[in-house]
């Protein structure tokens, strides 16, 4: 029952975002704020589908434990999809809100993107093992979490002082996927159960991905 319920789920998540990302690429009509969002729901959804997939097929089949290295490789990928989808997310934010100049921000956006991915390259990790070490799940985490702090101050702080109502919770759905995340990093391992944070996690990416998706339809519905 379990491999079917989180199959079908993630399934329907990966459908959802990769089709939205389409769908905006190609209605945006020369936007360029939505169709980086678009960009941005396609890099998420195909990032994750490297570790999505491999997990299903070893759900439905013969084991997570005969899947150690594509799953491996797929959280690997994932994790510098994930990267590259909140560097995209802040460029989402400067078109939007017109920002120019700021080269201090997207100079510290990309120190800790390229300090993220390169602690997920370390062969500490052990990507390909079974038992990786809880400490390199950490160290990766750090650049990540900060960076993903420093998205949300930026959306809070810009969609308040612009009335941007379309994107007011913009901010609150990045605080909820990291919420759900940190303790699966933390404490899966010792507390399997933890790990089905990662449903709820998942919704609020789909969420961060509807608003962009929104916020579209409403601004052509306005044209």
């Amino acid at each position: 029952m379990r491999a079917i319920v989180e199959t079908l789920f993630d399934a329907v998540y990966l459908i959802i975002v990769i089709t939205l990302g389409i769908i905006m690429i190609r209605k945006s009509n020369g936007n360029k704020q939505y169709r980086l969002f678009g960009v941005m729901a396609i890099v998420l959804g195909l990032g994750d589908s490297f570790h999505l997939v491999p997990r299903a097929i070893a759900l439905c089949t013969t084991g997570l434990e005969n899947f150690t290295v594509a799953l491996g490789i797929g959280k690997l990928i994932t994790s510098i999809t994930m990267t590259v989808f909140y560097i995209l997310l802040y460029y989402v934010w400067r078109i939007r809100y017109r920002i120019e100049g700021k080269n201090g921000i997207t100079i510290v956006i990309f120190i800790l993107s390229a300090l993220r991915i390169a602690l997920c390259l370390f062969p500490q990790n052990r990507w390909l093992s079974a038992n990786p070490p809880l400490t390199w799940g950490i160290y990766r985490n750090v650049p990540f979490a900060l960076l993903g702090l420093l998205i949300i101050v930026l959306f809070f702080q810009e969609a308040k002082t612009q009335k941007d109502n379309a994107f007011r919770w913009m901010w609150l759905t990045i605080v909820l996927s990291f919420g759900f995340y940190i303790p699966v990093v933390l404490w899966a391992d010792v507390i399997p159960m933890i790990g089905m944070l990662m449903i709820p996690k998942t919704c609020a990416y789909v969420w961060t991905v509807l608003i962009g998706y929104r916020a579209m339809q409403h601004d052509k519905s306005q044209d």
